[in-house]
C-alpha cells in the first residue's frame, strides 16, 4: 500500500469514527508508529484531521486554519481599524513580537514608517511587508506552513525560548468566553504560548467574527491578556462578558 493510499484510509477512518489511535493504525497497516506519526503530521497540514496525544481527531466540529488567500480580503476594514488602535499602545523604542495572521499583517503595515522599533515575527508575509522599512526585523525561522505563511516547529520554539520583548500582539483563530483563546493544532498553540511567555504584555487583535468559536488546543484565558482590540460588530452581551475578564476596545470599522 502506498503512503497516499494509507493516508486516504486514515482519513476515511477518522471521518467515520471521529478519532484514530497511532498504535491501532500501526497494527492495522503493519507499519511503524513513526510512519503513522508522519502520516498524521502531513494530514494535519492538509487540514484533514487534528493531531492529539497518541492519535488524531476529526476537525468537523472545530474551527480550522483558513488558507491565507481566503483570509486576506475578509474583514479588511475591521482589521485595519483594529491595527491602527494597536499602534497607540506601542511606545518608541519597543521590541514587538507579531503573531502570524492577517490582522497582525495590517499592524505591520501601520508600522512601516517607524524607525525605532524591533519587530520579531514567525510570519514570512509580515517580514516581506517590512523588507523596505528602516525597522530592525527578525524572523524566528522554522518550518513553513504552506498556504498560510506561518513558521512553526522545533526551531521556532527554540528561538522563542531565548528572547524577551516588550509587547506581543496575538492573533486568534477562535475566541470563547469560557474556553479562552484556542488554536487549530497543538503546535500552533505551543508557539503562541511561548510568544506570550517571552513578552511583558500580550494584546489580542481579532475581529468579532472570531468570538463564540472554539478550536482544538487552548492558548490562554482571556484574563491572561493585557487587552483585547476588536471591532464593534459583535453582540453587546458578549462584549460585556469579555470585559469582565480583560479590558476590551471596540473599534468602529473605517469602511469606505
Amino acid at each position: 500500500m502506498s503512503p497516499s493510499q494509507r493516508r486516504e484510509r486514515i482519513i476515511s477512518h477518522v471521518n467515520e469514527t471521529g478519532k484514530v489511535d497511532i498504535e491501532h493504525l500501526s497494527e492495522k497497516f503493519n507499519v511503524s508508529q513513526m510512519t503513522i506519526r508522519r502520516d498524521l503530521v502531513q494530514l494535519e497540514q492538509d487540514g484533514k484531521l487534528i493531531r492529539t496525544h497518541g492519535g488524531a481527531v476529526s476537525p468537523r466540529s472545530l474551527t480550522l486554519e483558513t488558507p491565507y488567500l481566503n483570509k486576506e480580503t475578509k474583514d479588511v476594514h475591521e482589521k485595519r481599524a483594529i491595527s491602527k488602535k494597536a499602534v497607540e499602545f506601542i511606545p518608541d523604542g519597543s521590541s514587538i513580537l507579531l503573531d502570524s495572521g492577517t490582522t497582525t499583517l495590517e499592524l505591520a503595515r501601520q508600522l512601516v514608517d517607524r524607525k525605532d522599533l524591533t519587530i520579531i515575527t514567525n510570519d514570512i508575509k509580515i517580514a516581506s511587508e517590512l523588507v523596505d522599512s528602516s525597522l530592525k526585523v527578525i524572523v524566528t525561522g522554522g518550518d513553513l506552513q504552506n498556504n498560510v505563511g506561518a513558521l512553526f516547529g522545533a526551531q521556532t520554539q527554540e528561538f522563542l525560548r531565548g528572547i524577551h520583548v516588550d509587547l506581543f500582539f496575538l492573533g486568534a483563530h477562535a475566541i470563547d468566553i469560557q474556553a479562552g483563546i484556542t488554536a487549530p493544532t497543538l503546535e500552533k498553540a505551543l508557539v503562541k504560548k511561548l510568544m506570550m511567555e517571552s513578552a511583558e504584555e500580550t494584546w489580542l487583535l481579532a475581529d468579532s467574527s472570531k468570538i463564540n468559536h472554539k478550536a482544538f488546543s487552548k492558548v490562554c484565558s482571556l484574563a491572561d491578556l493585557k487587552g483585547f482590540i476588536t471591532d464593534n460588530r459583535g453582540k453587546r452581551e458578549d462584549y460585556a462578558l469579555i470585559e469582565q475578564q480583560v479590558k476590551t476596545y471596540q473599534i468602529e470599522s473605517e469602511e469606505t
